[in-house]
């Protein structure tokens, strides 16, 4: 009997360490609903009005890739996706386009 309430118990622990793990993985990625599939579409669109396409895809890609969340639009809206609006290059400029 105790045998059995400890196993549950152990069973228990177990499950809620591994949800609250893959709680602090999504935070730690950006928390972004997006899934890395759909970074090429979305990276597409936002990138769409600018001349410089290629490195506006290289670094929204990078960015949706971490934070698992491209913002709204061509411009702008950044406010919607704070891991995409938060990462700094070293100079402390916007990495994310």
């Amino acid at each position: 009997m105790a045998n059995c309430i400890r196993r549950n118990a152990l069973f228990f622990l177990t499950l809620l360490f591994l949800l609250s793990v893959s709680n602090l993985v999504q935070a730690a990625r950006g928390g972004g609903k997006l899934q890395p599939q759909q970074c090429n579409s979305k990276c597409s669109y936002r990138c769409s009005a600018t001349s410089h396409k290629k490195p506006c895809m290289f670094f929204c890609l990078k960015c949706c890739r971490k934070c698992l969340c491209v913002p709204s639009g061509t411009y702008g809206n950044k406010q919607s996706c704070p891991c995409y609006n938060n990462w700094k290059t070293k100079e402390g400029g916007p990495k994310c386009p």
